[in-house]
């Protein structure tokens, strides 16, 4: 694949997360996550948009929020459980995002906020339509995703250089 070809990361935050007696990186999903995380999924399905490759984090919810969304999907893409996603911040992600490989051109990120939400504010640099506006509007709530489109190589991605094309949040 060319560079020049536009590339799509969709950022998407886990469905919501129960409080159990566990550590942060245990946590596993609420009902309510479990029913947001395939309505997720059945909206990213709806894109179009065919994922090459899923980096999801380790965490319990994130991991829970992928299996369930994935369902939705036509074909499963590549995924890869990356440690380095939980707690990080969108430099850290920005980091994880420069390593991908350019063969790869439709990227999907599974996190957590706040950094899932300040990655997407730094890599938007123009948005489409009301997108920005309703991301700004609504935050970025449990199970919301993003969908960034940016040219050139994944080595090159940096704040400013995505268009914000989409965002969807479940109704609370």
């Amino acid at each position: 694949m060319s560079v020049a070809e536009p590339r799509r990361i969709v950022l998407f935050r886990h469905a919501k997360a129960d409080w159990p007696q566990v550590t942060d990186h245990e946590r596993p999903l609420a009902d309510r996550g479990r029913m947001d995380a395939a309505e997720a999924g059945r909206r990213l399905a709806d894109t179009g948009v065919p994922f090459d490759l899923a980096l999801c984090s380790t965490a319990v919810r994130t991991r829970e929020t992928w299996k369930l969304a994935v369902q939705e999907f036509p074909q499963r893409p590549k995924t890869v459980y990356e440690e380095r996603i939980y707690e990080a911040s969108p430099g850290e992600l920005i980091a994880v995002l420069n390593e991908t490989p350019d063969d790869v051109r439709n990227l999907l990120m599974i996190g957590h906020n706040p950094g899932i939400q300040g990655l997407a504010e730094v890599l938007a640099g123009s948005a489409e339509d009301d997108a920005r506006e309703r991301m700004a509007r609504r935050g970025f709530p449990a199970a919301a995703f993003a969908v960034l489109s940016f040219t050139g190589a994944w080595k090159s991605l940096e704040p400013g250089v995505a268009t914000l094309r989409d965002y969807w949040a479940p109704a609370e």
